[in-house]
C-alpha cells in the first residue's frame, strides 16, 4: 500500500467538525511527552505549553492534537508520562470534559487507535495537585485523521499526522519502533540522529513533504500534518500546511483557526531591557480564509 491509498484510508471514515464563524480551534502536533529523562525532548517546552495551553482554554477554544502527543517509542512506561507531565494532563482533561478536545494519533503513538489499551490507559491518570487518581479521558477514542468542514462554502480541511508518507512509519512502524527504542534512542545522546526521522533527518524531511504535498494537490484538498516538525504556513504550497511542533529548540508553534481565517503561530520567551523574560507569541503566517 503506497502513499496515496494510506492517506485515503486514514480520511474514509473520517470524523467531520464543523467550521464557521463561531468555531475556534487550536491545533497542536508533535508534542513528544516523555519520562522527564534527558531523552523528554518535551520537557524544556513544558512551560510555553501549558501557558498557551491556559489562554487557549480561558478563550473557548477547541483543543485538536495531531499524532505524537506522547513519546511511546522511546518509552514504554505510559503511567510515568502522565505522572511527569500531571499539570498538562489535568488541563487536557478538562478540555476533554467539556467535549473541547479530539486526539489524533501519530507513527511514535500509534498504540493509541487500538480501543482496548486507549481505554485501559487513559481511562485515569494519578493527579499529584489530588494526591488520587483522577478521571483522564474516559472513552476516549483517538482517530487517524479528521475533516473540518464549512457548511456554508463546503470548504474542507483535511487533519492527519502525516506519518502516512513513509512506509516505515505506518505499515512497518513496529519495526522502526523497536530501532527507535534500542539503538537510535542511545545513539542520540552521542549525537548521532536517527537518519529515517522526517523531524531529524532533512532529505527524509522534504521527501515526506513533497508526498504529503503531492497527494493535498492531486484531492485538491488542504491537507494540514505534523510530523516532520517544520511550521509551514501554505504559501509556496497552498494546499499543504504543517503545524510544527512542540520540541523546537526555545519555542512551540501551533495553528489557531478562529472563525475561517487560519493563522501559523509561534509561542516563545522574550527578555525585557531590564532582563525580566515574559511570555509571547508571534504571528509566523495568516494561512487561508476559508
Amino acid at each position: 500500500m503506497g502513499c496515496n491509498r494510506r492517506l485515503d484510508k486514514a480520511f474514509k471514515h473520517a470524523p467531520v467538525l464543523p467550521l464557521d464563524n463561531s468555531t475556534r480551534y487550536v491545533i497542536f502536533s508533535d508534542c513528544h511527552r516523555g519520562n522527564g529523562t534527558n531523552n523528554d525532548n518535551f520537557l524544556k517546552n513544558q512551560h510555553l505549553y501549558l501557558a498557551a495551553l491556559k489562554q487557549y482554554y480561558r478563550e473557548g477554544f477547541t483543543y485538536i492534537e495531531l499524532g505524537d502527543g506522547d513519546e511511546l517509542w522511546e518509552n514504554r512506561n505510559i503511567e510515568q508520562i502522565k505522572e511527569i507531565h500531571s499539570d498538562v494532563f489535568h488541563l487536557l482533561s478538562r478540555f476533554y470534559s467539556q467535549k473541547r478536545l479530539y486526539m489524533l494519533y501519530g507513527n511514535h503513538d500509534m498504540v493509541k487507535k487500538y480501543a482496548r489499551f486507549s481505554k485501559k490507559k487513559w481511562n485515569d491518570y494519578f493527579c499529584t495537585a489530588k494526591q488520587c487518581r483522577t478521571a483522564l479521558f474516559p472513552e476516549i477514542k483517538f482517530y487517524p485523521a479528521l475533516i473540518l468542514r464549512n457548511p456554508k462554502t463546503g470548504k474542507e480541511l483535511y487533519l492527519t499526522h502525516g506519518h502516512q508518507a513513509a512506509l516505515l512509519n505506518s505499515t512497518l512502524w513496529r519495526v522502526n519502533c523497536f530501532l527507535v527504542r534500542y539503538i537510535w534512542k542511545p545513539l542520540e545522546q552521542t549525537g548521532i540522529l536517527d537518519p529515517t526521522s522526517a523531524a531529524k533527518n532533512y532529505t527524509t524531511k522534504q521527501r515526506t513533504e513533497r508526498r504529503l504535498t503531492a497527494w493535498a494537490e492531486q484531492h485538491g484538498r488542504i491537507l494540514i500534518t505534523g510530523h516532520t516538525h517544520r511550521p509551514m504556513a501554505g504559501i509556496d504550497t497552498p494546499n499543504y500546511i504543517n503545524s510544527g511542533s512542540c520540541v523546537h529548540p526555545c519555542s512551540i508553534t501551533c495553528i489557531e483557526l478562529c472563525g475561517t481565517t487560519a493563522t501559523l503561530v509561534k509561542w516563545y520567551m522574550g527578555t525585557r531591557e531590564n532582563g525580566d523574560f515574559y511570555l509571547d507569541k508571534s504571528v509566523l503566517a495568516n494561512i487561508t480564509q476559508l
